[in-house]
């Protein structure tokens, strides 16, 4: 009985982490707003180092669609700049000599509806990790039972029980992709 605990706390932990990955993907989705989020995946030619803007500078959101980037050291600046026109963030960045300036436009129609077809895909590659980690659970649950370590009641209620995690799992997928989609058609 302790292996099939083992199982489901695996398996449980597998699903959190899908979660976790789904809402840090959706935090990096630009919505219209600023949000320091969007930056995490640019890295900076540092001292031939590729390192996030957050290690080199400070982020804040000065107004609503306004994210100021202030470097800790001033000669980076250019490569922060150089970095951020490089990516695929579309939004031009605006040097003063000492602060990035970051400015969101609003968003479009056409760029919404592309926003939310992108928070869906990610919500369905999400469902089907979810899936995965219950079939490999229920093939461990299966492989115990060919052992003889567990009843076929056993398994069947097993199985159950991690068709109620996965039901559960999956639901809070749609819930994310849900909020998420509401904040991109909101603005």
């Amino acid at each position: 009985m302790a292996e099939m605990k083992d199982v489901f706390a695996k398996a449980e932990s597998k699903m959190k982490k899908t979660i976790t990955h789904l809402e840090d993907e959706y935090a990096a989705i630009r919505a219209g707003r600023a949000n320091p989020a969007v930056l995490d995946r640019i890295m900076v030619n540092y001292y031939d180092t590729p390192t996030p803007i957050n290690q080199l500078a400070a982020v804040a959101v000065s107004e609503a669609r306004v994210l100021t980037i202030q470097p800790w050291d001033t000669s980076v600046l250019r490569g922060i700049e150089k970095a951020i026109q490089t990516s695929d963030l579309g939004v031009n960045p605006q040097n003063d000599g000492k602060i990035i300036r970051l400015v969101f436009p609003p968003l479009n129609e056409e760029r919404r509806r592309d926003l939310v077809k992108e928070t869906s895909k990610l919500a369905e590659e999400a469902k089907v990790a979810v899936r995965a980690v219950r079939r490999d659970a229920i093939e461990k649950l299966k492989d115990m039972k060919k052992k003889s370590e567990i009843t076929e009641d056993d398994l069947k209620q097993a199985e159950k029980k991690m068709q109620d995690l996965t039901d559960k799992y999956v639901k809070n997928t749609e819930t994310c992709a849900a909020a998420k989609e509401k904040e991109i058609l909101e603005i």
